[in-house]
């Protein structure tokens, strides 16, 4: 006589209902944070200068750094990325390190506009000059030996190219010569100052006070 094998009965699953509840309320809380947190994001993508920037550069995207900040209705002020870099896109006024790149800092036309000239100053410049500062270039007009008139700007808001370095056997002693960038309408002045044997000095424009 055969025995029967018991047969084996499939457990049934039961879920509470509780736990489906609690799983519905965790998912609509996470939707409800990840939309609360896509509302409130009013930043905007621009540019910010990787490094300074100065009157004649060409913009690449090396130049920059895409960050995002709060503008509110400001934001068409800004290069922002969506616009895109154009090959002709020059700087048109110094732009920091960090600073967020204005597009009325930068245009099409700059390099038209202005020119570098050499100008020699006597003495030692102020320390806050630098490749990108912007200065004025006062003069004082030679009227005889070792005289001079009162010292008027000859170029305003001018910008610094680079702080020349003596070469040669020979190095002047006392004083130093400033590549400067300035607006083509104002180089017959600075090279007639030059040739006459005016005293020119150069004046930061600005300059941050450190406390």
């Amino acid at each position: 006589m055969k025995t029967p094998r018991p047969t084996r009965t499939r457990r049934r699953f039961w879920v509470d209902p509780r736990f489906i509840i609690g799983l519905v309320l965790v998912a609509a809380s996470i939707a409800g944070v990840g939309a609360i947190v896509a509302g409130t994001d009013r930043t905007t993508a621009v540019y910010t200068a990787r490094h300074t920037l100065t009157v004649g550069d060409q913009l690449r995207a090396a130049d920059l750094v895409e960050t995002r900040v709060q503008l509110g209705g400001a934001a068409d002020l800004y290069l922002v990325p969506s616009t895109g870099l154009k090959g002709g896109l020059l700087v048109t006024r110094t732009i920091l390190t960090g600073e967020l790149v204005a597009r009325s800092a930068v245009g099409e036309s700059s390099g038209s506009d202005v020119t570098s000239v050499v100008v020699d100053v006597p003495g030692r410049l102020a320390a806050s000059i630098a490749a990108g500062s912007v200065v004025d270039i006062w003069s004082a007009r030679a009227t005889g030996p070792s005289e001079y008139a009162p010292p008027t700007i000859l170029v305003g808001q001018a910008v610094v190219v680079r702080i020349v370095e003596p070469t040669g056997i020979i190095a002047a002693s006392s004083g130093q010569s400033v590549e400067i960038l300035v607006p083509k309408a104002n180089v017959g002045a600075v090279l007639e100052a030059i040739m006459n044997g005016d005293a020119l000095a150069i004046v930061p424009v600005n300059t941050p006070v450190v406390p």
